[in-house]
C-alpha cells in the first residue's frame, strides 16, 4: 500500500510501482532496515539471543521496556555491518516474511508482458485493500522502534558478503563475463581506439572525465601519432590544466579539480589558479572517489588508496559513505578476483546487461513459429485489454503504424480489446488524448490511417504527402492555418464555398495526405459506410436525425448517414491541421526506433521494411545500435533464419524464448487460431517472416500469391500460417493440409464472419480450384458455409 500526501498536482500512476527485475532485490534489502517490521524482528532476535536480559528471570518484561532496550541496542549495532543479530533480522524479513524471489519473478513477468498492470480508480478501497490498509496502520504502531538516524537513512550498514551467505545468493563473480568486465573497463578508461584523445580538446576532456593522469597514462589514451607534450604545454599555458604531485608521482590535472585535490589530498595550489577553482566543496574526497568508481570496473579499497596516496582506512570510509548513498555497490564482482570489491552502480548495471547479452548469444535461436506465437501475444491480440484505458494502451503501441481505415476498428482494435466499442476511441479523440492522420488513399473510399498519442504525435506523425493543390485546397489550408478546429459549415462559410460535395472531396484529399485531422472517427466511419472499403465488415446502423423514423433509423449496415444542416456526415466533427512535426530528424529517428521496439518487441529488417519506415532499416539500425550500447535493447540472433541484425528488449526476448516449442513443455490441449488483417502489425508473415512456400509455388504455378494487401485476411494457428483470404473473400489459399490445423482455422474464419468483422463471405476458389471441388469444401461446410451456384457462402 502506498499512501500519497494530499497534493494539487496529478498523483503518480502505476509506473511508481514498476521496478527493474535486476534491481528490485537490492532495493528491498536496502530499504528493509528502516521499516517497523525490521525493528520488531530485531527485537525478537535480540531477545532470543539473550541480549535483552530481564531484571527478574521469573517475571516477563513489559513490552514498552523491551522496545526501549531494543531501540538502544539497534542504534549501536546498526553501525557494524557484520553484527549477527542485525543480519539475522534482515534474513528473517527477506526470507521468512517477504517472498522476495516471487517479487523478482513478478517484475520479470510484468517486463515480459505476461502480466499486465491495470490502473483502477475507486471511491472506496476494496475488501482486500481494506485489510492492507489496516495492516499498514498497525505496522506504524512500532515505527519509533527504529533509531531516528536509521529511519532517515532507511538503510543499515550491512555486510554484503555475510548477508549474501545467509540468504544463499549467487555472487556476481560467478555471473559476470570476464571478457565483458575487461571490455567495459577499457571503454571507461578511454583505452579503446575509438575513444582516445585525438587533439588538445580531447585531452582536456580526458582530464575532466578521468581526473589527474600521469604523462604515461595520457600517452596511453592518445592517438599513436599525437603530440602529447605540446598538448599538455598548451593547456598549462592557458591555465586549463596544472601539474600536481599525487602519491609521489607527477600528474596533469584539470584546473577545475584544484580545489578538491587541495581539500581532499593536501595538494598545494599552483600559482596563478583563479579563485573560482579553489573554493571549497562539500565532500571533496567523496567526489574524487566517486569519479574513480565511474571510470573503472570493479576495484578494491587498496586500489583507491594507492591511486590517491591515502591510507586504506580513509579510503574505506569514503567508499562506505558512497555505498550508503547508493552511488556504489559492494560485493564480489571480478570473475578472478579475491575478497570484497566495489563498483559504481551504473557501471554494475552495464556489466550485468552485457554479461547477460553475451550469455544469451550462445543460446540457440528459436524457430520462426515461436515468433508467430509471440508477436500477437506481445501486441495483446486475443482481447487482453479492456475499456478506454485499453484502447489508449493499444494506440500507444500502434503509434505511427499505418493500417487500412476499413481494418482499424473491426480487425485491429477489436482483436486487442475484449469489450471494444467505437465510442471508446471517440472519447479519446474528443478529449484530445489521441489523434489520427491519413497516410494515403486506397481504391474506393478506403485509405491508410495511423493513430497517435497526443503527447508524442509530433514525433510519430509521418510527413504529409504531396498532392496537387486546387484553389479549394489552398483556401482550406489557409483558414485552418490560423489555428483551431472548424465544423464543416463554419469552414464552408469561411472560404465562401457553395458546393458541399466539392469541399468535402477537398477535405478528404487533404486528410488522406496527412494534412488534416478530425476530433472524432465518425466521419471516417461514415465515409467507409458510404462507399466500398477494402474490408467488407458489418457496420452498426447509422444514426438518423433526431426524431427520424422509417428506413433512416433502420438503414442498411452499409448505408451512409443522412445529410444534415451542419454538412454531410462524411465530414462531421471539427477539422484542423495535424500537429506540427518535430523538425529535428534525430529526435524523430529516436522516437521511431522506440516505437518499433514497443510494437514488435524483437525488431527485424523485415518488420521495419514492412512499415515503410522513413530511411528504411539502415536509418533504424543506427539508432537501435546506439540503444544497444546504452543497454536499452539487445542485439542477437534470436529467431533462426532472420539474420543477425535483430534487436529486442529484455522482456520480449525472454518471452519469445518461452514460446519456443523446445521450452513450452507439453502441447496445449487445442490449437489456437487467430484471424488478423494481413496488414496488421501483429501479423509477422510478409514482414518479419517470409510467406511460407506452397506446393503450387514450388511447381512454378502462376496464380494468387499472398501479400500484405489492404482487405486481405490471414488465419494463424499456433504461430503458423494456415489460411490466406484475398480481398473480397472470393479466393482462399491454404498453407497446411493437416486437418488438425485446417479445421480450427476455418472455424475461426466463420466466427469472424458471424461477429461482423468480415460481413458476408462467398468463397469461389481455393488454391486455384473451384471451391466445390476443393478438399477445403468439407471443412467450410462443417463450419457453417452453405453451397450456392457461385460457391460456399456464410452470412454474418
Amino acid at each position: 500500500v502506498i499512501r500519497i500526501p494530499e497534493t494539487d498536482a496529478e498523483p503518480p500512476g502505476a509506473s511508481l510501482c514498476l521496478f527493474e527485475p535486476d534491481e528490485i532485490e537490492d532495493i528491498v534489502t536496502t530499504e528493509v532496515g528502516g521499516s517497523a517490521l525490521f525493528a520488531s524482528r530485531f527485537r525478537e532476535c535480540a531477545a532470543r539471543a539473550l541480549l535483552l536480559p530481564r531484571r527478574n528471570p521469573g517475571k516477563r518484561s513489559p513490552l514498552w521496556q523491551q522496545r526501549q532496550r531494543s531501540a538502544a541496542l539497534l542504534e549501536v549495532a546498526s553501525k557494524y555491518g557484520s553484527f549477527p543479530i542485525v543480519l539475522e533480522a534482515v534474513r528473517e524479513c527477506l526470507r521468512d516474511v517477504y517472498d522476495v524471489p516471487a517479487l523478482v519473478q513478478l517484475t520479470r513477468d510484468i517486463e515480459a508482458r505476461r502480466i499486465r498492470v491495470v490502473e483502477v480508480e475507486t471511491s472506496t478501497p476494496s475488501a482486500f485493500a481494506r485489510s492492507l490498509l489496516f495492516g499498514y496502520v498497525a505496522s506504524f504502531v512500532y515505527e519509533g522502534d527504529s533509531p531516528l538516524a536509521e529511519r532517515k537513512a532507511a538503510a543499515l550498514a550491512l555486510d554484503p558478503a555475510l548477508l549474501g551467505e545467509l540468504l544463499g545468493r549467487t555472487e556476481l563473480r560467478d555471473l559476470l563475463d570476464p571478457d565483458v568486465v575487461d571490455e567495459v573497463a577499457l571503454e571507461l578508461q578511454r583505452l579503446t581506439p575509438e575513444r582516445v584523445a585525438k587533439d588538445v580538446e580531447g585531452l582536456a576532456d580526458l582530464l575532466r572525465l578521468l581526473g589527474p593522469l600521469t604523462a604515461a597514462e595520457v600517452r596511453e589514451r592518445s592517438a599513436p601519432d599525437a603530440a602529447v607534450d605540446d598538448w599538455v604545454n598548451e593547456l598549462t599555458a592557458v591555465r586549463r590544466a596544472v601539474t600536481v604531485r599525487i602519491g609521489g608521482d607527477e600528474h596533469v590535472a584539470a584546473v577545475e579539480d584544484v580545489g578538491r585535490l587541495r581539500d581532499a589530498l593536501g595538494v598545494p595550489v599552483p600559482p596563478g589558479v583563479p579563485e573560482a577553482f579553489t573554493e571549497p566543496v562539500a565532500d571533496p574526497l567523496g567526489d574524487l572517489v566517486a569519479r574513480f568508481a565511474r571510470t573503472h570496473g570493479p576495484f578494491t579499497t587498496a586500489e583507491v588508496a594507492s591511486r590517491f596516496g591515502l591510507g586504506q582506512a580513509i579510503a574505506h570510509d569514503a567508499l562506505t559513505r558512497l555505498s550508503a548513498a547508493g552511488r556504489i555497490a559492494a560485493g564480489e564482482f571480478r570473475p578472478h578476483g579475491h575478497g570484497s570489491e566495489w563498483c559504481d552502480a551504473e557501471v554494475l548495471r552495464r556489466l550485468r546487461r552485457r554479461s547477460l547479452a553475451a550469455a544469451r548469444k550462445e543460446i540457440e535461436p528459436v524457430e520462426p513459429a515461436a515468433l508467430g506465437r509471440f508477436l500477437p501475444a506481445w501486441q495483446n491480440v486475443g482481447g487482453r485489454l479492456r475499456g478506454t484505458e485499453g484502447v489508449l494502451a493499444a494506440v500507444e503501441q500502434l503509434a505511427g503504424c499505418a493500417v487500412p481505415a476499413s481494418a482499424l476498428e473491426p480487425f485491429i482494435l477489436r482483436s486487442r480489446l475484449l469489450d471494444y466499442h467505437p465510442s471508446m476511441l471517440d472519447e479519446l479523440t474528443s478529449a484530445g488524448e489521441v489523434t489520427w492522420a491519413g497516410a494515403g488513399a486506397l481504391p474506393g473510399t478506403d485509405g491508410w490511417v495511423s493513430l497517435h498519442a497526443a503527447d508524442t504525435a509530433h514525433l510519430t506523425l509521418p510527413d504529409p504527402g504531396t498532392i496537387e493543390l486546387t484553389p479549394v485546397h489552398e483556401k482550406v489550408l489557409d483558414v485552418l492555418g490560423h489555428g483551431g478546429g472548424f465544423f464543416f459549415r463554419q469552414l464552408s462559410d469561411a472560404i465562401g464555398s457553395t458546393d458541399d460535395q466539392r469541399l468535402a472531396a477537398a477535405i478528404w484529399d487533404l486528410a488522406w495526405s496527412g494534412h488534416l485531422t478530425n476530433d472524432t472517427i465518425a466521419p471516417l466511419r461514415s465515409l467507409l459506410g458510404a462507399g466500398r472499403g477494402s474490408h467488407r465488415s458489418r457496420r452498426q446502423t447509422p444514426r438518423g436525425r433526431v426524431g427520424g423514423r422509417g428506413t433512416a433509423a433502420r438503414g442498411s449496415l452499409r448505408r451512409a448517414g443522412l445529410p444534415s444542416r451542419t454538412g454531410p456526415p462524411t465530414v462531421a466533427g471539427r477539422w484542423s491541421l495535424t500537429p506540427e512535426r518535430e523538425p529535428d530528424p534525430t529526435r524523430r529517428a529516436h522516437a521511431t526506433a522506440e516505437a518499433l521496439l514497443e510494437r514488435h518487441g524483437v525488431v527485424t529488417r523485415g518488420a521495419v521494411v514492412s512499415e515503410r519506415t522513413p530511411g528504411g532499416f539502415a536509418a533504424a539500425y543506427k539508432v537501435l545500435a546506439a540503444f544497444e550500447e546504452s543497454g536499452r535493447c539487445r542485439r542477437g540472433y534470436f529467431v533462426a533464419g532472420l539474420g543477425a541484425a535483430q534487436f529486442g528488449v529484455t522482456g520480449a526476448v525472454d518471452r519469445l524464448r518461452s514460446m519456443s516449442s523446445e521450452t513450452r513443455g507439453a502441447e496445449p490441449t487445442g490449437p489456437s487460431a487467430l484471424v488478423l488483417a494481413a496488414t496488421d502489425p501483429a501479423n509477422p508473415f510478409g514482414a518479419a517472416l517470409p510467406w511460407p512456400e506452397r506446393a503450387s509455388d514450388l511447381t512454378g504455378s502462376t496464380g494468387h500469391r499472398p501479400g500484405r494487401k489492404a482487405g486481405a485476411v490471414v488465419v494463424v494457428v499456433d504461430g503458423a500460417l494456415a489460411l490466406y483470404v484475398e480481398r473480397g473473400g472470393r479466393t482462399l489459399l491454404t498453407f497446411t493440409a493437416d486437418p488438425r490445423r485446417l479445421q480450427p482455422a476455418v472455424d475461426a474464419l466463420a466466427l469472424a464472419v458471424r461477429d461482423g468483422a468480415l460481413g458476408k463471405l462467398t468463397v469461389e476458389r481455393a488454391d486455384g480450384e473451384h471451391i466445390l471441388g476443393s478438399p477445403l469444401s468439407s471443412a467450410l461446410e462443417a463450419a457453417g458455409f452453405r453451397a450456392t451456384p457461385r460457391g460456399l457462402r456464410l452470412r454474418s
